[in-house]
Parts: C-alpha cells; sequence; structure tokens
C-alpha cells in the first residue's frame, strides 16, 4: 500500500515509518526538516512539506492510497493550541485535490472536556489540566471530521505513551474517550508508541473503525 505519514520525524511516527517499511509499504514522509529522519529505504520517499497549506501537501499526496498523521504539536500556556485542526483542514483539502479519501490520524485519551472524571486523581486534577490546551485542540479536530463526509477518517485515541517498540500484546478498543476496564473506570494509563504504530497500520485493512474515534490501550 502507498502511505503518506506525516510527523514521521516524531517518536511514534518513526516507529510507524519503521514498521510500514518492514511490511512492505511503499512511504512517502512529509517532514519540515528532512535531516530529521535518518531512516534510507528503497520504499521510502522523504519531501518537504508544509503542514498548513495545501498547495504545499497536495502534490505529495498524489496517488497515495492513505494518510497517516502522527502529528503532535506542544503545549502552550500563553496562547491555545491550534496545530491540529490547522494542519487537519489544509490536510483535508490537499486529499480531495489528490483524490485520497482514506486517512488514520493519533489523539489522545480524555479530549472530551467531560472525559476524565472517572480517571485517577493525579491525572485528573494534575496532568489533564496541564495538557488541556493540547487536549482542546485535538478535541476541536475530532469535531472537524466529525463534520467530513467525503473522507474515510479514523481517529485512534491511545492513553499516555512510552517510548517502547511494538510488542505482541492484545489490544482493547473502545469508541470513546478511553477505554474502560470492567468496574468503568480507565483500564491502565500508558502503552508503547511501537504498539500505537502497530495498531494504526493495523486499520489499513480494515473497515471497523470508518468516521469513528477508537480509544486503544493494551493487555
Amino acid at each position: 500500500m502507498r502511505i503518506a505519514v506525516l510527523g514521521a520525524t516524531g517518536q511514534t511516527g518513526q516507529f510507524l515509518v519503521d514498521q510500514a517499511l518492514q511490511q512492505g509499504h511503499v512511504v512517502t514522509a512529509l517532514v519540515r526538516n528532512p535531516n530529521k529522519l535518518t531512516v534510507r529505504h528503497d520504499n521510502l520517499k522523504v519531501v518537504e512539506a508544509d503542514i498548513f497549506s495545501v498547495d504545499g501537501l497536495k502534490s505529495h499526496l498524489k496517488g497515495a492510497d492513505v494518510v497517516v498523521s502522527c502529528l503532535g504539536f506542544p503545549i502552550s500556556f500563553f496562547s491555545g493550541v491550534t496545530g491540529y485542526t490547522r494542519s487537519m483542514r489544509a490536510v483535508i483539502e490537499a486529499m480531495r485535490v489528490a483524490e485520497v479519501n482514506r486517512i488514520i490520524a493519533i489523539t489522545s485519551w480524555y479530549t472530551d472536556p467531560n472525559s476524565g472524571t472517572q480517571s485517577q486523581y493525579l491525572i485528573r486534577f494534575l496532568l489533564l489540566p496541564l495538557i488541556r490546551s493540547v487536549l482542546s485542540n485535538m478535541w476541536e479536530m475530532e469535531q472537524y471530521l466529525q463534520q467530513v463526509d467525503d473522507i474515510n477518517w479514523t481517529v485512534v485515541r491511545p492513553p499516555g505513551l512510552k517510548n517502547l517498540p511494538s510488542s505482541a500484546l492484545e489490544f482493547l478498543t473502545h469508541e470513546g474517550y478511553f477505554v474502560p476496564g470492567q468496574d468503568g473506570y480507565p483500564a491502565g494509563s500508558a502503552m508503547g508508541r511501537g504498539d500505537v504504530a502497530r495498531f494504526m497500520l493495523s486499520l489499513l485493512n480494515s473497515n471497523t473503525w470508518l468516521k469513528k474515534g477508537v480509544a486503544i490501550t493494551t493487555k
């Protein structure tokens, strides 16, 4: 499959690119700084692109079967985070021009402002307020995608991330903003980035989560 990857130089993005190449996919990595991606492979093309520009994206998306976004933007304490919505609007428009109709994008647990009420005390009262500027913009991006009728999108919501490679652990999934355990409370609090990449790539041949957001974790 021909995959266009956004955020390929990020920690999760690098795992995804490596796994995609191992699986035999042809990858185009759209990056701001090509020198930051050190992987070399016959099936990998690295291009410099402006993720906020339709014109800067559309030619690089032409011919792709799917766009996979591992984009992440830092916390902002002084102004709102806007990167998720700005980039996604440009990507969707560029996909329309390039006639690509499938995108898989990563966000997080607890993007819905009301979804953290059952989380652990430290997460609810310390972590979530700390990263709320990021979660809020992820939420806005998700709301935007829900209005997109002509593109088959999937939002993947992992919990906290560890810089660990892919494993053979079983996935737990839930159509919501966290994965509940048998008691209804969030099941787990972190998973490996390699496993997030593994799950995202597993969606390439599945229609299960089309036009849905899926919270994931590992057993």
